[in-house]
């Protein structure tokens, strides 16, 4: 396996990039990952906004989190987040359907209720660009396979690199805005999080292009 291309963040190189994939009348997807509060959302809704809603759509995997209820009926709300906590398969299916150049809707992540809301986002069938980011397109360990069939539906994938330190910091913040205590969310950041980082960082060896963000 060949070593990914390494880049620091330059927006204006990255916006070059996602347009070189932009070829009419096909359909290519563009994969971001990484750590939790390594940025994903925030680049990946960035560079679809200069692309335009004429070139590009964003398909988040955060959109295929498991209701609360239902992690609660398989004892696993205390590790929200983790990849046996999301409908990997039906994530995969919805990007082999995006690949092939279907017209598609497709549920997203509310932070406000911190739940999935089925059927909220379109994308055309026109549309050359699809842009996914979330956490697990690159694992591929032991009984991960509907992950590794998610990958295989997408072109390039770039990883997200940014300082520990500033990343859990960034986190925390999140958190609380988002209604958890200080002291909560510092326990979510420091143990699941923090879990599911050390599993994202382990497969970033298999991404196309390593980004190196800014504190």
């Amino acid at each position: 396996m060949a070593e990914p291309e390494q880049l620091n963040y330059d927006i204006d190189e990255l916006v070059r990039r996602a347009k070189a994939m932009i070829v009419p009348g096909a359909r290519n997807i563009l994969g971001i990952t990484g750590a939790p509060g390594s940025g994903k959302s925030t680049l990946a809704a960035d560079l679809v906004g200069r692309l335009g809603p004429d070139s590009a759509r964003l398909v988040a995997m955060d959109g295929f989190h498991l209701a609360d209820s239902l992690l609660a009926e398989f004892g696993r709300a205390e590790r929200k987040g983790a990849p046996d906590t999301f409908d990997a398969a039906g994530y995969a299916v919805m990007l082999g359907r995006i690949r092939r150049g279907d017209p598609v809707v497709v549920p997203e992540f509310r932070r406000d209720i911190d739940e999935p809301l089925a059927a909220a986002r379109y994308v055309p069938a026109e549309i050359p660009l699809v842009v996914t980011e979330g956490n697990y397109l690159l694992l591929e360990g032991e009984g991960e396979g509907e992950w590794r069939a998610a990958r295989s539906a997408i072109d390039t994938v770039w990883h997200l690199e940014l300082d520990g330190v500033e990343r859990r910091r960034r986190l925390e913040a999140r958190h609380i805005r988002f209604g958890k205590s200080p002291a909560a969310a510092r326990e979510w950041t420091n143990g699941s999080d923090e879990a599911n980082a050390v599993l994202i960082e382990a497969a970033a060896r298999r991404a196309d292009l390593i980004v190196h963000m800014p504190r």
